[in-house]
């Protein structure tokens, strides 16, 4: 399998047009960790993809449980960020209490949202698995109020799934 970059500039503004997006956004990221299990290498890959693919994001990256009470910060892109989050702590943390996706439309109506970038203004949060356990999130951050919805919820989780397939090899 080989992997092809798109420069294919997307829409968000229709659940048609982001699915469009995710579709191919899948066989990117498939071709990408096609025979590749170091997770670091395909978590950091994970994040430039989405990063330089998806319009109007601030921050894409992953927060990798290292205890069963804290998340530490993992391969990412954009801004430097929080290093330790708290399980049950912001959008990250709540995520992992949860052990499902949430779609945060206004970080400020957040209860405890934590700040790790002024601009950012709405999040989208994954959790990731292995073995059926919860071993961090997938992170993503706009600067646009309202950006991600449950099309996104779930195209972000099909990828995700793509990358946990990886642990599994």
């Amino acid at each position: 399998m080989t992997f092809h970059l798109s420069d294919t500039t997307y829409g968000t503004d229709t659940p048609q047009a982001k699915q469009a997006m995710y579709a191919d956004l899948r066989s990117q990221l498939a071709g990408l960790v096609h025979g590749e299990t170091d997770w670091i290498a395909n978590t950091a890959n994970f994040s430039s993809l989405v990063f330089n693919t998806m319009p109007g994001l601030n921050w894409a990256g992953f927060y990798f449980l290292k205890t069963q009470d804290e998340l530490v910060l993992g391969p990412f892109q954009g801004k430097p960020a929080c290093i330790r989050i708290k399980r049950g702590r912001g959008v990250c943390g709540t995520t992992v209490e949860k052990g499902e996706a949430i779609v945060v439309a206004d970080v400020h109506a957040f209860p405890g949202h934590i700040a790790c970038d002024v601009n950012s203004r709405s999040e989208l949060v994954v959790p990731v698995f292995s073995k059926g356990e919860i071993i961090g999130v997938f992170d993503l951050d706009s600067p646009l109020p309202n950006r991600f919805g449950q099309v996104d919820a779930e195209g972000i989780g099909s990828l995700v799934k793509i990358l946990e397939q990886t642990l599994e090899a």
